[in-house]
Order: structure tokens, then sequence, then C-alpha cells
């Protein structure tokens, strides 16, 4: 027999003591924060789910290769290391070590963006648009159809639209679209995967009208493993080597190493496209560092070529899944709406069925978040009209396609005990539901407002 607790495959080496409030001291704090918790404190926070980008607890195979970095400014051994780990996941001919994520996205639409320029996306995150938005161009979210209902199942529905894309492609014409993106798993869609059929696809569009395809690739291992699973064909094949699969119908890719190569800090942009990569090497040098650093350290190159070799281990991978599957069926159990099936690296609840009451203009999703910390010190994050919602020219919001708020769980960071403790607090939410409050904010930035803007609650 099989058993069916999935276990941590791993040891704990090193703690790190967690700091306990009471709600009343809870209440002040998120207060003071302006009712944002992002300005919260860390130490003030027992469960921290905000994010899983650059929360990981890294191995001991990654802190031992932290002192073995190489800090030469040029040439350095660490870096061969790292560009020798990135190809064998990707096969690209040109890895361009970055600082984060949105520092390859910064890079590349820097040279590819502009005005009249289009990027479709099955869904951006908040980086990915706001580099787009701020190089002048437009950045096309085109969802499958099944993914915007969060209540529906689906194996894919992180997928992209193939209708929409070649209507799209179409109406703003191939020469105006510099390239197209899949997020890989789909973030803001509910951490939900892309099929390898879909990857295909897309190529095959993009062939057709000479765009060249990149992968969002954050959690292209993630995906990997959920195609594995449930994708017919790749059920024999190992986790790399569907990854490897995934990257060969690919140009380019950015990627956040703070997601799957389970480091604290670290990106890279791969491409196979010689003048593109000389380009973005060109504007690396003035604004991240020398091509073989990149803005990071010899030791961060050591753990995020180690991390690319952990992350594709498949008893990491079933641990990893199940776990956030585990979460997530107890609050479908429980009657707690979210996105189903529960995601990769996250469970999204779905503000608008579990606040009806409140329209989006007072930010339901806000609302759960801020509740959840006062309830039980848990962070998480909004996604929806806070993050994503715009203002017409008469400034009445164009709310976000949905309402939802992320718990995102860090890599090798919480136990089984945290995560029943997680399950109380949603649930004690969820069952004094009717006394949540709406939101108005205060103040917002022009740009990125969810990092800094302020709110109050409306009685």
């Amino acid at each position: 027999m099989k058993p069916k607790t999935i276990i941590e495959p791993f040891k704990i080496k090193s703690v790190e003591p967690i700091r306990f409030t009471t709600r009343d001291e809870r209440e002040k704090l998120l207060k003071d924060a302006g009712y944002n918790p992002f300005k919260l404190h860390a130490d003030d926070v027992l469960i921290d789910l905000l994010t899983d980008s650059g929360t990981s607890a890294m191995s001991a195979k990654q802190w031992a290769g932290v002192m073995e970095g190489d800090e030469s400014y040029a040439g350095s051994k660490s870096f061969y290391k790292f560009e020798s780990a990135v190809n064998k996941v990707t096969h690209m001919k040109y890895i361009i070590p970055t600082h984060q994520g949105r520092a390859a996205e910064k890079i590349l639409f820097s040279i590819v963006g502009g005005p009249g320029k289009y990027f479709p996306n099955n869904t951006h995150f908040d980086t990915t648009r706001a580099n787009i938005e701020f190089s002048g161009s437009v950045a096309e979210d085109i969802l499958t159809e099944v993914g915007m209902h969060p209540e529906e199942r689906a194996d894919f529905k992180g997928n992209m639209d193939i209708g929409k894309l070649k209507a799209f492609i179409k109406e703003k014409g191939a020469k105006n679209i510099p390239l197209c993106m899949l997020t890989v798993t789909n973030n803001s869609g509910g951490g939900q995967p892309v099929s390898m059929q879909n990857i295909r696809d897309v190529k095959e569009v993009c062939k057709k009208y000479s765009i060249p395809l990149f992968l969002d690739a954050c959690r292209f291992a993630e995906n990997a493993y959920f195609i594995k699973k449930r994708e017919p064909g790749y059920e024999n094949k190992s986790a790399l080597e569907i990854a490897q699969e995934m990257f060969s119908y690919a140009d380019g890719a950015t990627m956040s190493a703070k997601k799957d190569a389970l480091v604290n800090i670290g990106g890279f942009l791969a491409m196979n496209d010689e003048q593109l990569a000389m380009q973005c090497r060109n504007l690396l040098i003035v604004t991240e560092g020398f091509p073989t650093y990149g803005g990071l350290s010899g030791r961060d190159l050591e753990a995020v070529a180690q991390g690319l070799e952990e992350v594709v281990d498949e008893h990491y991978l079933e641990y990893r899944i199940k776990s956030v599957e585990y979460l997530g069926n107890k609050l479908i159990d429980a009657g707690v709406p979210i996105i189903e099936p529960p995601g990769g690296h996250a469970i999204y609840i779905d503000a608008k069925r579990f606040l009806p009451d409140i329209p989006p203009e007072r930010y339901p999703g806000q609302s759960i978040v801020c509740e959840l910390y006062m309830e039980g010190g848990i962070r998480a994050v909004e996604i929806g009209s806070v993050m994503f919602g715009k203002y017409d020219e008469n400034g009445k919001l164009i709310p976000a396609m949905m309402e939802l708020v992320r718990m995102a769980i860090p890599r090798r960071v919480y136990t089984q005990s945290h995560v029943d403790y997680l399950i109380e607090i949603v649930l004690e939410v969820y069952n004094n539901r009717i006394k949540l409050k709406d939101y108005e904010i205060t103040y917002e930035a022009p740009m990125l407002r969810h990092f800094t803007a302020e709110f109050k609650p409306i009685a």
C-alpha cells in the first residue's frame, strides 16, 4: 500500500523563530501600515504568504555553493556553472544573468517595446505588464475562456486562447507584435498550468507570423510536473525532459530564479537570437553589471545553479504540488470559494464569491487580506482591482477580470502544522465574512500601486 500522507522530502537543519502577536496588536499594526500588508514589518507576520518569490529555504548544497562562490568581476567560474545549469534546462544559446525577473523584463522590453507595440500573453503578471506599459506598449491578456471562471475545473486553465490570439495578430498586425509570451504556470490566472499542446499551438501561430515566442518561466518545473500528471503521453517522461521540451518551442525566456530556482535573489534572460542578445548584454552592462555576473554575486550564481538541479527532483515536486492541493481541498470541502483546481504555488480565494456584497470599487480582496492578518497574523496579497484595476477617462474604476486573494506558499519553509493553522484562520474569516468591511484607497502611486497604496475601511 502506498502511504497517503505526503511528507516533506527534507530534514530541517536550521530554524528561525516566529514572533507571536495578539489581535489588538495586529489591528494597530495594520492601521499604521495603511491597511496594506506590504507595509507591515516581517517580524509582525506569523505566516507570510505574501509571495513565493525569494522566500524559499535553501538546501545544504546551496549553502555550500555560497561558500564556493567565485567573486571575480569578469569570467567568474560561478557564472559558467550558472550558465551550464540554465542551458541544461533551456538548451538556449545566450544566457544573461540578472538580479531578478523584473530586471530581465526591463532589459527585454526596453529594447523590443515602445509606442505602437503590442504584447500578447496568457496573463501578464504585475511587473511584466508594468515594464511593457512603461515602454509605451500595450500588454494584452488572451486567456482561455475556462480560465476566467474560478469555480470551473479543467486540467490546463492557464492556456492561451488560440482563436483569440490569431484574431489579435490580424487586428494589430504582426509587424507591431515584437514577441508573444506564455507565463508558465499562469500566476495571475491562479497558478494554473499551460499544456504542452497549447505551447505547441501558440508556437505554430507565432511561427506563421514570424513572431518570436518567449516563456515567462518563473515556475517552469511546477508546470512540467502538471504536464506529467495531466497530459497524455508525458506520464513516463521526467520533469526535466518535459521542461526541456517546453523550452524547445520558445525563442527566449525570462525567469525570476526566486521561484523555481529555490533562491532568494536572481534571474536570467535566455534566447537564441544573437543580435537581440548583444543588445540585451549592452543594456545589462549599463543597468545591472558585467555580463558574467549581471547584478549577482558569485555565491548567488552558485545557489541558482544548484537550485535548478534540485527543483526538477520529482519527490520535491510531488510534495510541492500535493501540499498546495491539500490546502485547497480542505478549503473547498469547507465551502470556501477558490480557483479550482488548486494551482501549483498558491491558493487563490475568489473574493467575488467570498464577499458578493462588496463591489470591486470597494476592493473585496483587500478586505479579506486585511482580515486574514488581523485574525491570525497571515499575510496574503490581493490580486484583483487593487493590483490590476485601471481608471477610465472619467476616473471611474475599470475592474480587474477577477477579484482574488493569493496565498503563495514559500518553498520548503512551512510544515503541515502551519498549513493546518492557516486553514483554521481562513475558515474563521469565512464563517464571519458578514462582518468584513469595504475599503477605499486614500493614496496610490501611478504604477504598481498595490505595493505602496494606503487604504481605510468603510463601516
